[in-house]
């Protein structure tokens, strides 16, 4: 049932993209996700779009499993769809059929995609970066802010652990549920209250599980006598290098696209 969940999972593979450098992936997905806001047309979305799509080739990750990753979201965004087509107003309307107008399509679509390219962008990124690598860069990215006395070592140790512990507590969640569902439980039929009070007693040992496994993980940590300390040293350090340069100036032509067509007013 939680499959669909795959924000916090890694594919291992050997491609450009699962090699850039974290801080470098981090970085783009910030931009990007700036961009996808800042293109106002279908144009500048689709190059957004057609940047993806070869991110996505170039990552050997399958492309059936990246848009596996829409189901979580579906529900999100066909209710994004439906409100936009009936709500949304412009200053010239074309009417189709009853309050739906030409301009309410278009623009549901334009959401749609502008939805899609996010959700798949995000996944993106934890598909390529293991959880080490992603909170190594968060860490690196987030070193100026030592200097104020900002726990950045401690927030990146936090959310490398809640990285890790998203798979684990996705398949004990399936466990739990498929025990239940051997024991009589029925999750599947009924309306949207029913099915909630199902999941109460999935929810109670799966937060028992989930606190053992806490602190199990801390018992471990002071038993190898983990500290905090300045002093902390790392196994592997990043580095930039020609494929980030590469990646890069791509990057940059495609956001400088975006910029461009919004500036000269194109498609809107």
């Amino acid at each position: 049932m939680l499959s669909d969940l795959t924000f916090g999972q890694y594919y291992q593979a050997e491609s450009f993209i699962h090699r850039l450098d974290p801080r470098f992936k981090i970085l783009s997905l910030i931009a990007f996700v700036v961009m996808v806001f800042v293109a106002n047309s279908f144009y500048g979305l689709l190059a957004l779009a057609l940047f993806l799509v070869v991110a996505i080739i170039f990552s050997k990750v399958p492309i059936l499993q990246m848009l596996r990753s829409l189901r979580a979201v579906l529900f999100i965004i066909v209710f994004t769809v439906i409100l936009n087509i009936f709500f949304h107003t412009s200053e010239t309307e074309t009417v189709l059929f009853w309050i739906i107008t030409k301009e309410s399509l278009i623009f549901s679509a334009f959401m749609a995609v502008r939805l899609i390219t996010l959700v798949m962008a995000s996944v993106l990124l934890t598909y390529t970066t293991t959880p080490v690598a992603l909170t190594d860069g968060l860490e690196s990215l987030m070193y100026p802010l030592k200097f104020i006395k900002f726990p950045v070592h401690e927030i990146a140790l936090v959310m490398s652990i809640a990285l890790r512990f998203i798979p684990i507590l996705m398949n004990e969640a399936d466990r739990i549920i498929m025990a239940q569902k051997a024991r009589g439980a029925d999750f599947d039929t009924g309306n949207i209250f029913k099915k909630a009070k199902a999941m109460i007693p999935v929810l109670i040992p799966l937060l028992i599980s989930a606190f053992r496994r806490a602190e199990e993980l801390g018992d471990a940590m002071d038993s190898r006598c983990y500290s905090s300390s300045k002093k902390r040293t790392k196994y592997r350090k990043l580095k930039f290098s020609y494929r980030d340069i590469i990646a890069g100036v791509i990057s940059l032509l495609v956001f400088g696209a975006v910029v461009t067509l919004r500036v000269l007013g194109v498609g809107v």
